[in-house]
């Protein structure tokens, strides 16, 4: 028998319950990896909450990093002894021993350990892209930043400002502005404490931002829309104050013809070749020094609904790890 976490039910981190399972045994181009490190990701606790749905009673967890330790048929990705990682889907991280698809793991590089690969491969990814794609930062992009102080902060802001960014990160409290300036940000803003368009504004010499990552949501929409130049875009991929409101087509047309997105991760990486080349990109970057995964704190995964907790109530600064 081993350890998995399972939902019978949404609601609160009580609900995240270990669970004695049957020892896995891997299926065609399936590989069986005993994990030695959980990350705990922001949409782990929207699963959780029902607010972005997910099959229940089952797993939860959409990242971990460990050993293969058997494989199924077919399977030529992986051999058993490899130290892999892996980001997405099928839910079900949250476990010391789980059955995974063979083709999207990934081998983890020397020198990387089980709790930093679980700390930044879904967040790092998330990072890649959102800097890369949704939009190409470069040299002289006014990039406002939200949470920088938080898990995925911690990897978007050194990366941006390497890119050649000028970054003005928003914290939620002043004890996190000494965060986010160790983190790059040539600039702070408290949230609440000041007109952030007004302040984005003027530390850009009226310029304002080509883009703006907002992981807030309702709260902080508006004030992110206008802290945007002319054809400016509007990143939204979080909502821990709830969805932002619909926003009429005229609104981004009065504001300066400025373009609006809600990017996820699964339309990022669901291509098999991409999420290779994110994740690669990922660890190149934790090699160089680029990005650097500083966990904030580790729990043995009978306590992650404590891990859970911390999350929900803003007290983390950063990647939280689940040990089997």
């Amino acid at each position: 028998m081993t350890i998995a976490i399972q939902l019978t039910q949404t609601g609160g981190p009580d609900v995240l319950v270990p669970h004695e399972v049957e020892v896995p045994s891997p299926g065609p181009g399936e590989a069986i990896v005993e994990q030695r490190a959980v990350g705990v990701n922001y949409l782990d606790a929207m699963h959780r909450k029902g607010a972005v749905p997910i099959p229940v009673p089952g797993g939860i967890g959409l990242e971990a990093a460990g050993t293969v330790v058997a494989v199924g048929s077919g399977v030529s990705d992986v051999a058993v002894g490899d130290r892999v990682a892996y980001a997405l889907g099928p839910v079900g991280a949250y476990a010391a021993v789980r059955a995974y698809p063979a083709e999207r793991l990934v081998r983890l590089p020397e020198g990387l350990s089980f709790e930093e690969a679980a700390a930044i491969t879904f967040k790092g990814i998330t990072a890649q892209y959102l800097l890369k794609n949704t939009y190409p930062v470069g040299p002289g992009t006014v990039v406002v930043l939200y949470g920088v102080a938080g898990a995925l902060g911690q990897v978007m802001a050194p990366w941006a400002k390497r890119l050649g960014a000028f970054v003005i990160g928003v914290v939620s409290k002043e004890a996190s502005v000494a965060i986010a300036k160790s983190r790059g940000c040539d600039a702070v803003l408290v949230w609440g404490s000041c007109d952030l368009a007004g302040e984005v504004s003027r530390l850009t010499d009226g310029r304002k931002a080509d883009v703006v990552y907002d992981g807030i949501g309702r709260e902080t929409f508006a004030a992110s829309v206008d802290s945007l130049r002319p054809r400016g875009l509007m990143v939204s991929l979080g909502a821990s104050s709830g969805l932002p409101d619909p926003v009429s087509v005229a609104t981004l047309q009065a504001k300066g013809s400025l373009y609006l997105t809600r990017p996820s991760i699964a339309a990022y990486a669901a291509d098999l070749a991409e999420y290779r080349e994110r994740a690669r990109d990922v660890y190149e970057a934790a090699a160089a020094g680029i990005i650097k995964p500083e966990i904030w704190k580790t729990y043995p995964l009978e306590q992650v609904a404590q891990a859970h907790e911390a999350m929900d109530s803003g007290t983390s600064n950063g990647p939280i790890v689940l040990v089997p």
